[in-house]
């Protein structure tokens, strides 16, 4: 039996990296470090039935090379800096943000979608990436529908969280009814399409493999708390009926279909670990297809579970290296 690996989570204080933590403490993990910024170094925060004590994440501190994989939930400019250091002093580096998505040669995996690409990063630096928290509940959605008729266009409209602004945009609305909440477009503009717009298609494109993929997005903020929801229209290069693409759907990992009256609302996800799927139906605006409503944990599945899973799948491959 091999010994646990030693973990560190940086940006253990946020939003994501305090799930990270939990879902860490829940699957069993022990050697497990802390690490945020100066602000909150020196702190103790929870982990499972414990406290773990943050450390400040400074390139000296990530470099000493006494880690074997760190999780990094913190702003790109950080992981630009922290990233390469951690990844020098040998630790494999699963990163959050988007410093490391769209660059050739880094691999961005969701593990049911495109898992064997991960292992190729043990071949050169050990660094992954992890992708968008409404590319992953998408991609995991298109890819057995692909592999079954074939993509020949999507839309999609998403409805994200505050969850997804960071912590300080969750401690707002807590304090503010919804309907006070001011939903600032926390994204950036280029022209009259939003950052997160544009990352959504080309990272699609990236993990399904389908660099000409024509891919429509509109990406707005709710004032709900946790959970991202997306509406999907979707035209398929050959026909499937509603029964065929939701039977293909409940056999896909990871994803929960839910039959009417039932469907996908972000308190239903929140603490979930599968996407959840459902109002699949005929569009009958396009030749093929089909229209279909997901929500999903951006805190989870979205983001920290989906990062656990890239890891657990590197360990196993540098454990069957051995």
């Amino acid at each position: 039996m091999h010994a646990q690996p030693k973990i560190g989570v940086v940006g253990a204080t946020g939003a994501v990296g305090t799930v990270t933590l939990g879902l860490l403490a829940e699957r069993g993990y022990d050697h497990v470090r802390a690490f945020a910024s100066g602000r909150s170094a020196g702190s103790r925060i929870p982990f499972g039935t414990d406290e773990l004590l943050v450390e400040e994440a400074t390139p000296e501190a990530l470099g000493v090379g006494d880690v074997d994989l760190f999780l990094f939930s913190v702003g790109t400019s950080a992981s630009r800096e922290l990233v390469p250091v951690a990844s020098a002093a040998g630790a494999i580096c699963i990163d959050k943000s988007s410093a490391y998505r769209l660059v050739d040669g880094y691999p961005l995996v969701v593990p049911e979608v495109n898992g064997g690409r991960a292992l190729e990063s043990l071949e050169r630096d050990r660094i992954v990436a992890n992708p968008n928290c409404c590319t992953i509940p998408l991609t995991c959605v298109l890819k057995p529908l692909h592999d079954e008729a074939g993509l020949g266009r999507v839309r999609v409209s998403t409805y994200q969280s505050v969850s997804g602004a960071g912590a300080q945009r969750m401690d707002t609305l807590a304090h503010e009814a919804p309907a006070d909440h001011d939903l600032v477009m926390d994204w950036t503009w280029e022209g009259d399409e939003s950052d997160e717009e544009a990352k959504l298609r080309a990272e699609t494109r990236k993990i399904l493999e389908l660099p000409d993929l024509p891919i429509s997005a509109t990406c707005v903020r709710v004032p709900v708390m946790i959970g991202h929801s997306e509406a999907v229209w979707l035209e398929l290069e050959r026909p499937l009926t509603v029964d065929e693409a939701t039977e293909i759907l409940r056999n896909a990992p990871s994803v929960r279909v839910l039959d009417l009256p039932s469907f996908p609302t972000p308190a239903a996800a929140a603490g979930a670990d599968e996407v959840l799927v459902g109002r699949i139906r005929r569009d009958t605006a396009a030749e093929n297809g089909i229209a279909l409503y997901l929500s999903s944990d951006n805190l989870r599945k979205g983001a920290a579970l989906n990062a656990i899973q890239i890891a657990e799948l590197l360990l196993e491959g540098v454990a069957a290296a051995r």
